[in-house]
């Protein structure tokens, strides 16, 4: 009988701890270290630009799907400039209206992105990484949270500007991810595309030993789900093909663009 009351209360807990968040909010900032290599620039460029950005993200969360977005940021002009007379570098981010839908009972993801005033719809299935529990645990926004480790090997884009050209390369990347997500909200969902990964809420996350941060700063429990709904649009694409459609709007734009003033891009 002890056995069998035992086994009923943690059921019980489960479902307790199940009810408590079937559905939320969360408010996240991102914060990008910035590496900025000016070969044949004025003296001093690399000296005016900052070394990391921060921005505000959005999570909701409910009926197993979520969305991804940027929040409101408290900067909301176009961003910093640098440069002298007859050169001006702009630094915005790119892609306000993103937004990434996740359905977890499908394994399936839903992408708007905007590029140069193109929207592309990207649809593909979830991702997965081989997770490892590390046994370390803390408390982050009064909600127990254990950590978990993780490879991902994938290509990153580099940008360099040469005597005001800007060259673009892909290159083989391998990341240590470490994720900090919350044991009593079993919803699998996170920032960015970290979505179906861990059977927790991720609250913490950290690529590349600090090169990009997500820290959750708030968590409600009330959300407007009516915003859970797969981004549409006239034609879909697969994300290679989104890639190429990208690297030649680039390469386009590189092109075209003959004059010193130069944008550079966050995505």
């Amino acid at each position: 009988m002890r056995k069998l009351f035992l086994a009923g209360g943690f059921i019980l807990l489960s479902l307790s701890l199940f009810a408590q968040f079937p559905q939320g909010k969360v408010s996240y900032d991102r914060t990008v270290k910035l590496q900025f290599s000016f070969a044949g620039m004025p003296g001093g460029m690399e000296q005016q630009m900052p070394s990391s950005r921060t921005d505000k993200y959005e999570l909701v969360f409910g009926n197993n799907q979520s969305l991804w977005k940027q929040g409101e940021q408290e900067d909301a002009d176009e961003g910093p400039s640098f440069g002298g007379e007859g050169m001006q570098i702009r630094m915005v981010v790119a892609g306000s209206n993103d937004v990434l839908f996740c359905d977890f009972e499908k394994s399936r993801r839903v992408e708007k992105r905007e590029m140069f005033d193109k929207t592309f719809i990207i649809e593909d299935s979830l991702s997965s990484l081989k997770w490892k529990m590390t046994g370390e645990s803390k408390t982050i926004l009064n909600h127990p949270c254990m950590r978990a480790e993780a490879v991902r090997i994938s290509k990153r884009m580099t940008m360099n500007m040469d005597n005001g050209k800007m060259e673009r390369k892909e290159v083989d990347d391998t990341a240590r991810i470490v994720a900090w997500f919350a044991t009593d909200i079993p919803v699998s969902a996170g920032p960015s595309e970290f979505q179906g990964q861990l059977p927790g809420l991720i609250l913490e996350l950290d690529v590349r030993n600090g090169d990009q941060v997500y820290k959750a700063t708030s968590l409600s429990e009330s959300a407007d789900l009516s915003v859970l709904k797969a981004p549409e649009g006239k034609k879909k694409y697969t994300q290679e093909e989104f890639r190429k459609e990208r690297d030649k709007m680039l390469e386009e734009m590189n092109k075209n663009n003959g004059g010193m003033r130069r944008v550079i891009r966050m995505n």
